[in-house]
C-alpha cells in the first residue's frame, strides 16, 4: 500500500511540473516586445564547456595563421603523451589507416577508399597542427572528429602520428646501442624458410 502511494505521489508531482505554465521553444509570447517566447542570448555567451581561451591549443593554427609545427605551450611532451596518442589512433584511426599509418586499415582491406600513407613525402613535411586541423574540420573523405575525440586526445594523436612518420626514417645512430645491436643481429639473421617449402 505504502508503495503505491508513492508511486502515486511521485506521478503526480511530475505532472504538476509538466503542466505548469511556461513557453515551448519556439512559441510565441505576448511579454516579450519581439513576440518570441526564446530569448537570444547576450552578445559573448559562450556555452558550456566551448570557450576557447587558447587559439593555438584549439585550432593548431599560430598568431601568423599558419599551422603550428609543433605542440601547443599547455601540451607536454612525453611518453604518457604518446601512449594515449598511440591508444587513441589505434581506437579511431587505425580502421582506415592502419596500425602503421601506412592507409591499410581494416576498412580498406575490405574494399573501401585508402586513405595516403602518413609516409609520403606530402604528409611527413605536413607541420602538427595540419593533423589537429584534419582530425577537427576533417578532410576529403574523413569527417570531423572534433565530437568523438577532445581537444588533448587529438593532440595527443598528432603527436603519435609525428611518432609513426619518424619511426620509418629514423638514423640509426639516434637509436640506444643496445637497440642498434639487435637490430643489426636481427638484419643479419637468415630468414626463416616457409614451413611449406621446408624439406622433409
Amino acid at each position: 500500500m505504502g508503495l503505491a502511494f508513492a508511486a502515486l505521489a511521485g506521478a503526480g508531482c511530475r505532472q504538476g511540473m509538466y503542466n505548469q505554465a511556461k513557453k515551448r521553444p519556439l512559441a510565441g509570447s505576448e511579454f516579450y516586445r519581439d513576440g518570441l517566447a526564446s530569448r537570444i542570448p547576450p552578445a559573448g555567451t559562450i556555452a558550456r564547456g566551448w570557450l576557447r581561451e587558447d587559439p593555438v591549443l584549439n585550432t593548431g593554427i599560430g598568431p601568423d595563421g599558419k599551422f603550428v609545427s609543433g605542440l601547443p605551450a599547455s601540451v607536454p611532451f612525453d611518453k604518457a603523451l604518446l601512449s594515449r596518442g598511440q591508444q587513441r589512433f589505434n581506437v579511431f584511426c587505425s580502421p582506415c589507416h592502419g596500425r602503421q599509418g601506412n592507409g591499410q586499415g581494416m576498412i580498406v582491406q575490405r574494399g573501401f577508399k585508402q586513405p595516403p600513407s602518413y609516409h609520403i613525402d606530402r604528409l611527413r613535411s605536413q607541420p602538427l597542427g595540419y593533423f589537429f586541423d584534419v582530425m577537427t574540420n576533417g578532410f576529403g573523405q574523413m569527417s570531423s572528429y572534433a565530437s568523438q575525440v577532445p581537444v588533448a586526445d587529438r593532440w595527443a594523436i598528432a603527436a603519435y602520428v609525428r611518432t609513426l612518420q619518424f619511426s620509418r626514417n629514423a638514423p640509426v645512430t639516434t637509436l640506444a646501442d643496445a637497440d642498434r645491436q639487435a637490430l643489426e643481429k636481427s638484419a643479419a639473421a637468415p630468414a626463416a624458410v616457409p614451413a611449406s617449402e621446408a624439406h622433409p
